[in-house]
C-alpha cells in the first residue's frame, strides 16, 4: 500500500467507497436503539469527542482527546460524559474521577506517525456507574481482516447534537497497531467505536484516532484494540497510566481548535 500522510482528526471530508454506506443521523429512539452505550465526550471549557461504554464504569475514547487546545492535559473533573445524546437531551449523564492514557501514547500535536496512532487510546472511570437496561456496554472483537466491513457512530462538527451512524465502511488495510478505513470522520469524532457486525451484534474493534491520505484519497485511521487495550486496562487498574510531558510541537496554518491537540497540515 502507499505510504500514509497522517494528521489528526481536523475538519475534513472523506471519499467513500463503491461499497461505503452515508451517514445516517440516529435522530429518533427506534434508529438509536442498541447504540445508547456512544456518547459524546464534553470538556468544560473546550470541545468534545466521541466515546463508548464498555464496562459499567468505563468509557473508551482517543487519547489525543485528553489534551486541550494548547496541548496540556486536561484535568478529570472537567471531562462530562452524556451517552446516547441526543437533541440535547442524554440517556445518561456522568462526570470523570480518572482518566489513563495508554502507558505508550506520547502526544503529538505536529504530525502524528504510526506509533502516536497505534497507542492512541484512553479510558475514563466514571464518577458512577452506568446501570439502564438500554445502555449495554459494548464487548470487543478481534482484529477485522483486510477487506472487511464494519461501521462507525460518531458525534462530529455540525452534528453535534445527534449521534450518526455509518453502517459500512471498509477496512483499507492492516499497519502494525492501526487500522486505514475508508470511515468517513470530521472533528470531534475523534474517540468514534469502529465496530466490526459480528454475529449479528456489535462489537468494538478500533478507536478513530486520525485522517491520512493515501495516494489522492482521503483515509481514517484507527487504532488496533488488539493488545493495546490489554495494556490500557492493566495500567488503569494499576494506576500507573500517567500521561508523558507532550512533545515539542508546531502549530501554524490549518490548526484546529476545541478538544484535542492542533496539527499542521501535511
Amino acid at each position: 500500500m502507499r505510504p500514509i500522510l497522517f494528521l489528526f482528526l481536523t475538519l475534513f471530508g472523506t471519499t467513500l467507497s463503491a461499497q461505503d454506506t452515508s451517514l445516517m443521523a440516529l435522530q429518533t429512539s427506534d434508529t438509536g436503539r442498541g447504540w445508547e452505550a456512544v456518547g459524546r465526550l464534553d470538556v468544560d471549557r473546550g470541545g468534545f469527542c466521541t466515546a463508548s461504554l464498555i464496562e459499567e464504569k468505563l468509557i473508551l475514547t482517543a487519547a489525543h482527546c485528553l489534551f486541550d487546545a494548547d496541548g496540556t492535559r486536561i484535568a478529570a473533573d472537567r471531562f462530562t460524559f452524556l451517552a446516547g445524546l441526543r437533541d440535547g437531551r442524554a440517556e445518561a449523564t456522568r462526570g470523570v474521577l480518572r482518566v489513563t492514557a495508554h502507558p505508550g501514547y506520547v502526544h503529538r500535536s505536529d504530525r502524528p506517525q504510526n506509533d502516536a496512532v497505534a497507542m492512541d487510546i484512553a479510558v475514563l472511570e466514571l464518577d458512577r456507574p452506568i446501570r439502564q437496561g438500554r445502555i449495554v456496554p459494548f464487548t470487543l472483537a478481534s482484529e477485522p481482516v483486510t477487506g472487511a466491513q464494519v461501521g462507525v457512530v460518531s458525534y462530529a462538527s455540525g452534528r453535534a447534537n445527534i449521534p450518526s451512524l455509518q453502517e459500512v465502511c471498509e477496512v483499507l488495510d492492516r499497519q502494525t497497531g492501526m487500522l486505514v478505513l475508508t470511515c468517513s470522520a470530521d472533528f470531534g469524532a475523534s474517540g468514534s467505536p469502529v465496530f466490526w457486525m459480528n454475529g449479528g451484534v456489535p462489537r468494538i474493534v478500533s478507536v478513530i484516532s486520525a485522517k491520512g491520505r493515501s495516494g489522492d484519497r482521503d483515509v481514517s485511521l484507527g487504532t488496533s484494540l488488539a493488545a493495546p487495550l490489554a495494556t490500557l486496562l492493566q495500567a488503569h487498574a494499576q494506576g500507573t497510566g500517567a500521561l508523558p510531558p507532550p512533545v515539542a510541537r508546531t502549530i501554524g496554518v490549518g490548526s484546529r481548535d476545541g478538544t484535542g491537540a492542533k496539527f499542521v497540515r501535511p
